[in-house]
């Protein structure tokens, strides 16, 4: 299998990081914003070509699949670029920042018959994987997620600290892992509502937001999501159910007094961004929908879509 990856940036890294552990996969492509610091890190992996035009990439005979990295504002054309070129595609979370691309991809999926699968990590994180064989097997049922999604970004930079070429975004992005999250645990969402901070001067976005959802199920899910935030960086999950009560963060789990859980035997990784891969790869060899393919996932779109025309019907914005 061999993968193109574009967007060579902090979470780019993360997945090159990854796909090094897979059998069979060879990187032969890497597509950055600037060609001196691209070509450092194609050295860096053993990548042979390196360059600052996807199209290039796309053009290639030694491509089978492509995984973007880029910026959010980029993710639905790109993706529909690389099925257009015959390639598949896993494109990072967010898939789109409205509701529209995100179909427009959905519809170049099932026209093509490509794999094309979004990068909803918390799907594979080994903490989630585990609450969701408990649910599964009917020894959990969930009453409640508490979630808090904190980072410290009055100015915009990524997850290295450095200056960024575009805006991240709350609600389309970093929502986004919870909604999905709620949905494939509890079951499809059936109410939704959002309440979003001061917008911030220069960057326009909501630096604050808080939304709380429920499922069909009847479990319910508070989220808090700041920019704002000067103390421990990143997003947290309590699971409270019927049967106990779990940490998550990331890929470790905890019990609700902050034991540590034994998660090494849930998949054959504890690392959540190399166990998406693995099941992007897989599902193109065995020819089948993945876990968080576009379709699986457009539910998830819909809500942020629904949330994003609440704020705006009550005065409110996450973005200018």
């Amino acid at each position: 299998m061999r993968i193109a990856l574009a967007g060579a940036g902090a979470f780019g890294e993360k997945h090159l990081d990854g796909l090094k552990l897979i059998d069979g996969v060879t990187v032969t492509s890497l597509v950055g914003r600037n060609l001196e610091p691209t070509q450092a890190i194609a050295a860096k992996y053993g990548i042979g070509h390196a360059t600052t035009d996807l199209a290039e990439t796309l053009a290639r005979d030694d491509v089978d699949a492509v995984i973007l990295c880029t910026p959010t504002q980029m993710h639905a054309a790109q993706a529909i670029a690389c099925m257009d070129a015959g390639k598949h595609v896993e494109v990072e979370i967010p898939l789109a920042d409205s509701l529209a691309d995100a179909e427009a991809v959905l519809a170049k999926a099932q026209a093509t018959g490509l794999t094309c699968m979004v990068g909803h990590t918390r799907r594979f994180n080994p903490s989630h994987q585990y609450i969701h064989g408990l649910i599964a097997k009917g020894e959990l049922n969930l009453q409640q997620l508490d979630v808090q999604t904190y980072f410290f970004r009055r100015r915009n930079i990524n997850a290295k600290g450095e200056a960024r070429s575009w805006t991240d975004h709350l609600l389309w992005h970093h929502a986004a892992h919870t909604v999905d999250l709620f949905a494939y645990q509890a079951g499809p969402i059936v109410a939704a509502n959002a309440l979003a901070g001061p917008l911030h001067p220069e960057l326009g976005i909501a630096m604050d937001i808080s939304i709380q959802l429920k499922s069909e199920s009847g479990a319910i899910c508070t989220l808090s999501l700041s920019f704002n935030n000067d103390g421990p960086l990143g997003t947290f999950f309590r699971y409270i159910g019927d049967t106990g009560t779990w940490l998550a963060r990331y890929d470790d789990l905890f019990t609700g007094k902050d034991v540590p859980v034994d998660v090494s035997k849930v998949d054959v990784s504890v690392n959540g961004i190399e166990l998406q891969d693995r099941e992007f790869i897989a599902a193109i060899r065995e020819g089948r929908e993945p876990n968080s393919g576009v379709a699986q996932v457009l539910p998830c779109y819909r809500v942020l879509d629904a949330l994003e025309k609440q704020l705006a019907a009550s005065g409110e914005r996450s973005f200018g």
